[in-house]
């Protein structure tokens, strides 16, 4: 006896959807293992978990199937250009060339939280720290501006308050009280 079609959608329940993910990816990689294995073929799986985890498998290695991949959908968008191809071939992903940005990226991030300064020399961390200076800098005149704005707004919100002031007094018919009228002498 068969098993039963189940309807595909999400899987409300967290630990069965959980439970279904792990088989599901594990049954997907077999299968494009055996893939490869039968028929000589060049396989790459990408997987990303709900979690945003990876898993990948690739017969080779995922950089090399990758790059292979590019060169394919580069060749194919030259022979039938289509719009979607067109944009991907004008820019094919260059994986060991956005891993190397993205490593440089990270290190001059922790660098300038003043993390993984070991190994640099003092002129080096003397241009991080007028790097910082200057960030710094910038910060406070940012912030300056921002109290000006503030008070400047705050000034506008005051004067029209009075003049609104004035204009309720006028319609009520209340004049100003003595003490005011001697303030402004």
């Amino acid at each position: 006896m068969g098993r039963g079609k189940i309807e595909i959608k999400k899987i409300e329940n967290l630990n069965s959807r959980q439970v279904t993910f792990s088989k599901r990816r594990n049954g997907l990689l077999k299968k494009a293992q055996e893939l490869s294995i039968l028929c000589d073929a060049e396989v790459g799986v990408l997987i990303f978990s709900s979690t945003g985890k990876a898993y990948h498998w690739s017969s080779t290695s995922m950089e090399q199937t990758l790059l292979r991949y590019n060169r394919g959908v580069a060749e194919q968008s030259m022979e039938h250009p289509s719009d979607e191809q067109n944009a991907e071939s004008n820019h094919p992903i260059d994986v060991n060339a956005l891993k190397e940005e993205y490593l440089k990226l990270r290190s001059e991030y922790m660098k300038l939280n003043g993390k993984e300064l070991e190994g640099l020399d003092f002129k080096e961390l003397q241009h991080i720290e007028q790097q910082l200076n200057d960030g710094i800098s910038q910060v406070k005149k940012r912030k300056e501006q921002v109290l000006i704005d503030q008070v400047n707004f705050s000034r506008l919100q005051e004067q029209k308050a009075i003049l609104e002031n004035e204009a309720l007094r006028k319609q009520v018919g209340i004049r100003r009280w003595p003490q005011e009228e001697n303030c402004k002498d």
